[in-house]
């Protein structure tokens, strides 16, 4: 990660800060060769090299890049996944004139410091700056890869407790997210249900409704029908009743006929008796033909009658295959009381369903709850390891001040020396000047810088 373009930002937020270390970094700092060989072995798999000249002689622009490797393997952080959400804040703070404001190298460079300085606090290193990024020296970038080291070491050394624990948490994760997809599943699908029920508990009412009123038609059907075929049998009753009485008549006037027939002769014996009897038989012939019109017209009327009988019938017939067909209806309307029964006792079953799953989300709840305190734990058991750990450099500062009383006793032969170091000094006294030049040229720089972040910080928190 480049940052060169931005002239401002190149000044530490302490300069007068003392840079020697202190007998804790000398114990935790490590050789420049095994240091050079772990941030090669590091920086070689993104196609960079670093030695020892690049640790004695730092290049900013290099070592920003190797911050930027070390935030992509410790903590998973690339520049692809902090800008979206850095532009994201940026415009909801100041809008349409984000970028205007908040160039996209501001915006990079904020997020990188921030990140490399909230994983150096946790690897031991609370005073990174600035500084330690666009003038890095030999000891602080030796204090700094060491800690990051250490830290990736101990990482490692516990990488099979780490990867235990978060598998399990990605699988109890995994699993919550699975249950409530399957729960808001089963909630869409309860809604379809519940609305399908309200539907379809319309449509039975309607069908029932329905049913009644076809059952109440039937019985009245039924009723008509018993009528109208009392009313056939009694037709039928009469019309046989006529029809031997038709019969009877016929039978008495041919009868008439036979006795006329015999009688023809005697009627030329008397004309006076023939007269009486030509008026008694002309008398009983208007009788009869009387009677015979009357019994015509009966015939006719049952002729009618049973022309309107056989209409009742077919009523009848019409009537009954209505009830068949209502018969049928019914026996669907049954059927779908039969579903809808079912449709209910599945909508049940799918509430009971509903309610086991939410049972089996409280209980991996608690899972999680479990084994995050199963977590917790482990971090208590690393921070008394560490306690441990600074017992152990207490001694050996101990170990130390004894080496530093030894180091006394060899003074002499640092006298033989003092020649050599009273020579150094003369060219060190040049350099001083040079350097103090230097260092009154990087606090002006620093005062431009930490006016800028001021104001910068300023514009965010009142955005914020």
């Amino acid at each position: 990660m480049d940052y060169g373009r931005m002239s401002t930002a190149r000044t530490s937020s302490n300069n007068n800060r003392s840079r020697q270390p202190d007998e804790g970094d000398a114990f935790m700092t490590l050789p420049d060769k095994e240091i050079a060989g772990c941030i090669n072995d590091i920086t070689t798999s993104f196609g960079m090299s670093f030695n020892l000249a690049d640790l004695h002689k730092p290049n900013p622009q290099q070592i920003q890049k190797i911050f930027e490797m070390l935030l992509d393997v410790i903590m998973n952080v690339t520049r692809e996944v902090v800008a979206p959400a850095m532009r994201a804040a940026a415009e909801d703070m100041c809008g349409p004139d984000a970028e205007r404001i908040y160039t996209s190298d501001t915006r990079d460079l904020m997020a990188f410091f921030l990140t490399t300085r909230k994983l150096l606090a946790e690897c031991g290193i609370q005073d990174f700056t600035f500084q330690d990024l666009y003038k890095p020296t030999r000891e602080r970038l030796a204090k700094i890869f060491s800690y990051l080291i250490n830290f990736i070491r101990f990482r490692e050394s516990q990488s099979a407790v780490i990867d235990e624990h978060w598998d399990k948490a990605q699988t109890v994760k995994n699993r919550i997210e699975t249950l409530h997809r399957e729960n808001k599943l089963r909630e869409v699908q309860l809604a379809d249900l519940q609305r399908n029920r309200k539907g379809t508990e319309t449509a039975v009412q309607q069908r029932e409704k329905r049913n009644s009123e076809l059952k109440q038609r039937l019985l009245d059907l039924k009723r008509a029908q018993e009528r109208v075929q009392e009313r056939l049998e009694r037709v039928k009753e009469e019309q046989s009743n006529l029809k031997r009485v038709l019969e009877e008549k016929t039978e008495a006037t041919m009868t008439v006929k036979q006795e006329a027939a015999k009688l023809r002769p005697y009627t030329q014996q008397s004309p006076a008796v023939l007269e009486d009897s030509l008026r008694d038989l002309n008398a009983s012939l208007t009788a009869d033909k009387t009677q015979i019109d009357s019994l015509d017209r009966r015939a006719r009327a049952l002729q009618t009658s049973t022309d309107s009988f056989g209409v009742v019938v077919s009523d009848v017939h019409a009537c009954t295959r209505l009830l068949t067909e209502v018969q049928t209806d019914l026996s669907k309307e049954e059927e779908e009381l039969t579903k809808a029964a079912r449709h209910r006792d599945a909508l049940s079953d799918r509430s009971n369903n509903v309610r086991d799953v939410e049972r089996q989300e409280r209980l991996l709840q608690k899972q999680l709850s479990n084994v995050n305190a199963r977590t917790d734990k482990l971090r208590w058991n690393a921070d008394d390891k560490a306690e441990s750990a600074r017992t152990r450099m207490e001694e050996l500062k101990s170990v130390h001040k004894r080496l530093a009383e030894e180091r006394g006793e060899k003074g002499k032969e640092m006298e033989r020396r003092r020649v050599r170091i009273e020579q150094t000094e003369k060219k060190m006294a040049d350099l001083k000047e040079n350097i103090e030049n230097e260092v009154h040229a990087a606090h002006d720089e620093y005062l431009k810088m930490e006016s800028h972040i001021k104001l910068y910080i300023t514009e965010m928190e009142s955005s914020l």
